[in-house]
């Protein structure tokens, strides 16, 4: 097969910096992995409650769901194990750069990705992710970023990156995070990631951070059936590099995000990738509460109780709003014709039950529920639903 060129991250990883509280100094870290050429810095520990906690409310949010029984790919620089809040959220993966299992990360920006969706909690820092349950599945594709035009690391390529969203599905991603772009349709990833939707796969990509280069289309964010995200910052208002477009099904936060630095601490990072995380989350969530759902109606029910956004509209660079992970599993949908019509659970359900629920419907054609209820539901977030455009509503068409 013919090399298509290299796989481009979205974001800059930002060093740590600031935040709100006084950090704990950071202890001495494990020795980095023998792989890493050039290791990634440790970060502190923050101590203070990061703004997108605050936001989500996650003890309310916790309450009804946290991930237990969801299994989450992290496609991207690999996750690092070491790290004392991942130590058991990582299962092994696949390394498409080196022969391994993809618990080695180079570079640092898969661990962010990693812990803003299951990082464990801790008796010394208020951070943990959304769905802190969760297992995630490492899949290492790049070690490359844009950083002020220089790429460092070596690079991933459309090749092997399509080979890596295949495999995951193949080893039964229930959500799947994609915080890197490229910039060019790429028939071979186009063609993954559509394998992967078939699959039952709730897919989620950054829209990308080139807001100030004309917002060039990005992949695999603009395919359809996947959830592309834009970020926010503090404010709820976009950040200014966040692309816009019609790709942008929805936003989260992208600014001042505190996320685990290899090995050991916190660091502060900005992008879109981030952004992406805080809705791979929530998908993983509303898989364990609503586990009679399929990926499209789970990517149709986190864009139907987004948050108005702050700062416009769609054509703002915010899709349907800010996600919402608490509406995005007690939310009640009514006249939405694309839902199954399955009664919504009063109770979060037993995980092992969620699992072979969800299993057994991805077996019966792809989980297609589409048999409708005579009972009409009061309706909490219909408008939104009703309005997004049908070019996002296509996104998750039934396959077949």
């Amino acid at each position: 097969m013919v090399r298509r060129g290299p796989l481009i991250a979205v974001t800059t990883l930002l060093c740590a910096g600031a935040a709100a509280g006084a950090p704990l100094p950071a202890q001495a870290a494990p020795a980095a992995p023998a792989a890493c050429s050039s290791p990634p810095a440790s970060g502190q520990v923050y101590v203070a409650d990061p703004w997108p906690q605050q936001r989500y409310a996650m003890e309310r949010v916790g309450a009804l769901a946290d991930g237990l029984g969801v299994l989450v790919a992290v496609v991207d620089s690999g996750v690092d194990p070491a790290h004392p809040q991942l130590a058991t959220a990582v299962t092994e993966g696949r390394d498409f750069l080196d022969s391994g299992d993809g618990r080695i990360d180079c570079h640092g920006h898969g661990t962010a990705v990693a812990s803003l969706i299951a990082a464990r909690p801790a008796e010394d820092t208020p951070f943990r992710g959304l769905a802190p349950a969760a297992t995630i599945l490492p899949v290492r594709i790049s070690e490359q970023q844009i950083i002020e035009g220089r790429n460092t690391g070596r690079p991933g390529t459309a090749e092997g990156f399509a080979a890596a969203i295949r495999w995951a599905a193949d080893a039964g991603a229930d959500v799947m995070n994609l915080s890197v772009v490229f910039y060019r349709d790429e028939p071979a990833v186009r063609d993954a990631i559509a394998y992967a939707v078939e699959s039952d796969v709730v897919v989620v990509a950054a829209v990308g951070n080139l807001h100030a280069s004309g917002d060039p289309v990005p992949y695999p964010a603009a395919y359809p059936g996947v959830l592309g995200v834009g970020a926010i910052g503090p404010d709820g208002l976009r950040v200014a590099d966040s692309q816009t477009g019609p790709y942008v099904d929805l936003a989260a936060p992208g600014s001042q995000v505190i996320a685990a630095a290899p090995r050991y601490g916190h660091a502060v990072n900005q992008g879109t990738s981030f952004a992406a995380a805080f809705v791979t989350a929530t998908a993983a969530l509303v898989r364990q509460y609503h586990p009679h759902l399929d990926a499209g109606q789970v990517a149709r029910r986190i864009v139907a109780t987004a948050d108005p956004a702050a700062g416009g509209p769609r054509s703002a660079g915010y899709g349907a709003g800010v996600v919402n992970p608490y509406r995005a599993l007690s939310g009640t949908l009514a006249g939405y014709p694309a839902l199954s019509g399955q009664p919504l659970p009063v109770a979060a359900p037993d995980p092992a039950a969620a699992v072979a629920a969800r299993r057994a419907a991805a077996a019966r054609s792809r989980g297609l529920w589409l048999a409708g209820s005579g009972a009409a539901v009061t309706a909490l977030v219909v408008v939104a639903a009703l309005a997004l455009p049908h070019a996002a509503r296509r996104r998750w068409r039934p396959a077949g």
